[in-house]
């Protein structure tokens, strides 16, 4: 007998708009007033709005209120009905039947139906499959192996069934990733179900937004609004002051964020407690394949002063894929690598990796050794390479800083041409940390460095089908000892994002935790 699971929210205030805006079946948004605008700057991390480019490009469609999921993280982190208002799953977690919530539109009024939602997954697989001919360089195998899906418009159901057991459906499907869009003109354009719809995309410049007036979710409080992208941290600081916007993303130089915090009169910051990890990617079929290289690597940098002095703050240090704010035993992992400048020297030293031409650097298999480190300027990475460059040199290891704009620092990384590769990522995308070791497993690693552990695969094979949630603990722990011990990442520290706007202009602007939502409803103009 299959055991169902259902769960059924209930949005009570929510309801009362929507039904009185029903009819005929059909929602109808009203907007607080209809001439409102908001001017938002930000930095801009894609080009694209399409799911299935990047990783960006995913979040991006999400952040701006133009794309939304079957499902939805609340601030707990916890995966809550969406689209999907109700789910029921199989007795070996391998078979989930989705029921679409009636009454959805995208913002064009095409119905959100059962087998809009199933083209739309089948689309996002077919796009990032090369042997299928498609070029997007999102990876939701990663998350998510499936052997069938399967839509029934008459139940209104999605019949999704796994290649293995999966439990945290609910939390991979709230992935950017996987946000429902309307396939049918996603050629020429992204349209979601979020309350705002594209009137305008200038890529690396700006983005005009619209009322979505099909929303089905309630009241959207802005007509219009403009994004701005603005990727200099104190630009973007310097047009929150100026009045140029109303409302910034992530303002990464200390001093100004400081002085956003101390001007309380005109300026609300909101800061989320630090779920991502800066790390640097190794490129295993490159000089980082040795052992003892990337283990002088890890001894010769100073986390600290990076995280307390160069970044002025911005980040906590640690040694861990999985930030210490997480309940994922950090306090309980040995780190065999803490800052010693000499102890590297003397590793490299004795390995016969030294300096044989006198250039002040040193050489391995008779080459000098140059790390190409590829990075992009968002949330201080730049400065982490800057810095990881002077302190390598200190010991005799050149590298090149190597800075990009982000979808050409991401084709780097998919193409493997990298020594180094910085990033800044949320670690629990999916309410728990799985998709995001997955970076390191054999079957996925191709994309982030070809690291190779069996122990290390072994334990992640287990984790992708164990429901039981003390198991998972240890087989997380046991997965973040075994990246410390084989040297495989450098971890610079754990980042808080944040939200700053104009008390006068803008209300209800908090930064989430999980921050994938940024242009929500609940950020409203001043009345």
């Amino acid at each position: 007998m299959t055991k169902k699971m259902k769960v059924r929210v209930f949005l009570i205030a929510a309801s009362c708009l929507l039904l009185a805006n029903l009819v005929g079946g059909d929602f109808a948004a009203a907007a607080a007033d209809p001439d409102s605008h908001l001017n938002f700057g930000c930095y801009n991390y894609s080009d694209s709005l399409d799911p299935a480019t990047n990783t960006n490009a995913s979040w991006a469609g999400m952040r701006f209120g133009i794309t939304e999921c079957l499902f939805k993280f609340s601030k707990q982190v916890v995966a809550e009905p969406n689209i999907c208002d109700t789910y029921s799953v199989s007795d070996d977690y391998k078979t989930w039947t989705l029921h679409i919530r009636e009454g959805v539109k995208f913002s064009n009024g095409n119905p959100v139906t059962a087998s809009a939602v199933k083209n739309c997954i089948q689309r996002l697989y077919d796009m990032t499959d090369s042997e299928k001919g498609g070029t997007g360089n999102s990876v939701p195998r990663g998350y998510l192996r499936y052997d069938s899906i399967s839509a029934d418009d008459a139940a209104g159901t999605v019949t999704l069934v796994c290649q293995k057991p999966t439990s945290n459906i609910p939390g991979i499907l709230a992935y950017p990733y996987f946000a429902i869009i309307d396939i049918s003109v996603a050629d020429s354009e992204i349209v979601g179900s979020g309350p705002y719809r594209v009137t305008d995309f200038k890529p690396g410049t700006s983005v005009d937004l619209a009322r979505n007036v099909h929303y089905w979710n309630g009241e959207v409080p802005y007509g219009t609004i403009t994004i701005l992208f603005i990727n200099d941290s104190s630009t973007k600081a310097m047009a929150l002051q100026s009045g140029d916007v109303d409302l910034v993303e992530n303002i990464t130089t200390a001093i100004d964020l400081e002085n956003l915090k101390a001007d309380t009169e005109n300026y609300y910051v909101s800061v989320a407690a630090g779920v991502r990890t800066a790390n640097s990617y190794m490129n295993y079929k490159g000089v980082l394949e040795n052992d003892t290289l990337r283990q002088a690597i890890m001894l010769a940098l100073d986390k600290k002063t990076m995280c307390d002095v160069t970044v002025g703050g911005m980040y906590t240090a640690g040694y861990s894929v999985l930030p210490s704010s997480l309940a994922y035993n950090y306090e309980k992992l040995k780190n065999p690598y803490e800052f010693n400048r000499q102890a590297a020297i003397d590793l490299l030293d004795k390995a016969g990796i030294v300096d044989t031409d006198g250039d002040g650097f040193r050489e391995l298999d008779g080459k000098t050794i140059n790390l190409d480190h590829v990075t992009f300027t968002s949330r201080n990475l730049d400065e982490f390479a800057e810095a990881a460059y002077l302190q390598l040199a200190d010991i005799g290891i050149q590298t090149t800083v190597n800075v990009r704009d982000y979808d050409t620092a991401l084709a780097l990384l998919n193409a493997g041409e990298f020594d180094l590769w910085t990033c800044n990522t949320l670690t629990v995308g999916v309410g728990d940390p799985q998709d995001y070791l997955a970076n390191w497993y054999s079957g996925n690693s191709k994309s982030f460095g070809f690291y190779s552990s069996p122990r290390y695969a072994a334990a992640y094979e287990q984790l992708q089908v164990e429901v039981n949630n003390d198991r998972r603990l240890e087989l997380i722990t046991e997965m973040q000892q075994i990246l410390i011990d084989d040297a495989a990442t450098i971890i610079y520290g754990y980042y808080n994002s944040s939200m700053a706007s104009d008390v006068h202009k803008v209300t209800g602007a908090d930064i989430a935790t999980i921050d994938y939502y940024w242009l929500t409803t609940d950020i409203k103009p001043v009345k």
